[in-house]
């Protein structure tokens, strides 16, 4: 697959009018991201000077991704390529080796930001280990102090590669960082007022940065990789902490499945919510204009629904 995409690169870069620029003929920055939450900071921060893409189809689950050799071509024809770090996209590697480095930006999104450790299953350890960082959780968005570093990680580099709108990309930057900071408030302030502590998500383990900002106990149902599945003991376990700690909700994920938190909700009698973590969302959410922050205040009503 790589030895393909390289091939079929260099061929299109080499037919007159397929070749990179700096910017397109209407002067915008051109910038493809991989994930959501650099979409969105991505289009809120260039807004109308720069033209934002997102690299994952609607609806794509990211952990099982698998880049396409016209996806390379893509990037190549832009000025900044955005993905989060090595770990949340390690597809990620394949489309960087055959960018021209010359004429496209390579930007981690959460550089800087320290992986937090997440659990990992035996049934899958080896290929977690491989593949995911071993067990280090990479959903760095869902702590908001996280989401402001990446803002400002992609401020950094619309500056860097277009000074003369320096001030612009600024000034919609802390538009941004300002929204954050009081998204990060709301949740502090409805949280801490709810009597349940306890967050059981019947999916695999994406909310661990938001459940240690907010004081919850977080526990999963599987571990960090997104295709793991629980073993019937551990089901049985979350059950026995369903009734114990008299919880009524039990959360699932958008774009997998929920059956796990069915199964869970029909064993205790209690009733299913969702959350998103945001990594990616459907046709029809961006057909509404859904942002990071609009889905956040969605995942924060249900936590107050479900945490009461």
């Amino acid at each position: 697959m790589k030895l393909l995409m390289s091939l079929l690169l260099a061929l299109l870069l080499v037919v007159p009018g397929c070749s990179s620029e700096k910017k397109q003929s209407d002067g915008k920055l051109q910038v493809v991201t991989t994930l959501f939450p650099l979409y969105d900071f991505a289009r809120t921060i260039g807004g109308d000077r720069a033209t934002v893409t997102l690299l994952l189809p609607p609806g794509v689950e990211p952990h099982s991704f698998e880049p396409r050799p016209e996806d390379v071509v893509r990037v190549n024809r832009a000025d900044l390529f955005i993905y989060t770090n090595a770990v949340m996209e390690p597809w990620a590697a394949n489309i960087i080796s055959g960018l021209d480095k010359g004429k496209v930006e390579v930007v981690e999104g959460g550089k800087g930001i320290a992986l937090m450790q997440g659990p990992v299953s035996d049934q899958h350890r080896g290929e977690h280990d491989a593949h995911e960082g071993k067990g280090m959780d990479p959903h760095i968005w869902l702590d908001f102090d996280n989401a402001r570093t990446i803002a400002k990680n992609i401020l950094a580099a619309y500056v860097a590669r277009d000074p003369a709108n320096k001030a612009f990309y600024q000034q919609n930057a802390a538009k941004l960082d300002s929204d954050l900071a009081a998204l990060d408030q709301r949740f502090k302030a409805t949280l801490a007022q709810c009597p349940k502590k306890v967050l059981l998500h019947g999916g695999h383990y994406a909310f661990g940065y938001l459940a240690r900002r907010y004081g919850l106990k977080y526990i999963s149902a599987s571990a960090v990789n997104a295709d793991a599945e629980p073993t019937p003991a551990k089901l049985a376990e979350l059950v026995q902490v369903m009734r114990r700690e008299h919880l009524g909700y039990v959360y699932t994920e958008e774009l997998l499945s929920p059956r796990i938190a069915e199964t869970i909700a029909r064993e205790t009698g209690a009733k299913v919510l969702m959350l998103r973590a945001g990594h990616n969302v459907t046709r029809d959410d961006l057909q509404r204009g859904v942002t990071f922050i609009s889905l956040m205040e969605e995942n924060l009503r249900n936590l107050k629904t479900g945490l009461q």
